[in-house]
């Protein structure tokens, strides 16, 4: 292995693929995501057929709906100057848009199924934008590396914790023991309760991007070098939210599972009957020194919406306190900070190769 190839290596590990030059997302990302992409476009064959329509009708409408995701298959490879057959060696805008709109008309030639078409085109997008961030911006990489550093965060985590979490656990336990508290969440439809901790996870993902711009400027002030491109700088700013709420949510999830105990303990069925909580069902039940414990459903959604308030604040007070926005990025922040002298030396490589 070169050294350039190493420096490329490392910048793969941690999750800043876009630190190498010369990449290209035509070569990098969409054609090596072909395999999959071409799965996907034959399964989704089933966009044509209709469970309510007899066996025979649905085997004509597969066959028709195979004719034209082929013939379009081959079409694209002729346009391209590729044999009929071949997969994709070079995947560029029109692979990606027959990947989209060919598909999702399947279900409106074959039944007008027009909610149908629009639901697969969305879903195609999507998938389109996952592939982009797992390969192009090496998100599992991200995640890779950001869970790999999680333990050795939680320390800070614990200091920060110990100083923040007094005025958190007052209010967190007022709004736990308050009768309201169970039976607005007990009694919330689940969409709401979803929309409602999306709320505060979305408010406590404002403050983290509000943020990024900044210390991604410190880190490349720091580092050196030329200057990034916006793509990088994108690059960058992902790894620092994701390993950032990745910490918030380990905190999160460990205080929802405090309030999940200590409900389970202080609040028995006699207070929650008192509450005329709506219950949605026991999920556990145990018995310890003679007495009942219940795991309700109501339960879970009360801890769950504690943790999500939680998580919000915690969020908040790490990223708009001196002290603790110090001690919770410093350790990231030095460990990138290596990368970025790695990138100055990989540079002055590729100008000496190239």
């Amino acid at each position: 292995m070169t050294d350039r190839e190493a420096y490329e290596r490392r910048f793969r590990s941690a999750g800043l693929p876009l630190f190498i030059e010369d990449r290209d997302a035509h070569e990098d990302v969409w054609t090596r995501a072909a395999p999959l992409l071409t799965l996907v476009f034959i399964g989704e064959l089933l966009g044509a057929i209709q469970l309510d329509w007899p066996v025979l009708a649905n085997l004509a409408a597969a066959a028709g709906g195979l004719a034209i995701l082929v013939g379009v298959f081959g079409l694209v490879n002729a346009v391209r100057g590729r044999p009929f057959w071949s997969l994709p060696d070079d995947v560029g805008n029109l692979e990606l848009a027959a990947f989209v709109l060919v598909p999702a008309a399947l279900p409106a030639i074959f039944g007008g199924q027009l909610t149908s078409s629009v639901v697969t085109a969305a879903a195609n997008l999507a998938l389109l934008a996952l592939v982009y961030a797992v390969i192009g911006y090496g998100l599992a990489a991200i995640l890779r590396w950001a869970a790999r550093r999680l333990f050795g965060q939680l320390g800070a985590a614990v200091s920060i914790i110990s100083r923040a979490v007094p005025l958190l656990l007052v209010f967190a336990l007022v709004l736990f023991i308050n009768t309201e508290m169970w039976q607005v969440f007990s009694g919330m439809p689940d969409l709401f309760l979803a929309l409602v901790c999306g709320l505060f996870v979305g408010v406590g993902s404002a403050f983290l991007v509000t943020r990024l711009p900044r210390e991604v400027r410190a880190l490349e002030e720091a580092g050196g070098g030329p200057e990034l491109s916006r793509r990088a700088r994108l690059n960058v700013a992902l790894v620092l939210f994701v390993s950032q709420a990745l910490q918030i949510l380990t905190v999160a999830v460990a205080i929802g599972i405090f309030f999940v105990l200590f409900g389970a303990l202080a609040v028995p069925a006699s207070v929650r009957e008192a509450w005329e909580v709506t219950e949605g069902g026991t999920l556990v039940t145990l018995r310890v020194a003679g007495e009942r414990i219940d795991v309700t459903e109501a339960l879970l959604r009360v801890s769950g919406g504690i943790a999500a308030f939680a998580g919000t604040y915690y969020a908040i007070a790490v990223l708009t306190d001196g002290t603790y926005r110090r001690e919770f990025l410093d350790d990231l922040t030095d460990e990138m900070r290596g990368t970025f002298a790695a990138r100055v030396e990989y540079l002055r490589l590729v100008a000496e190769s190239g």
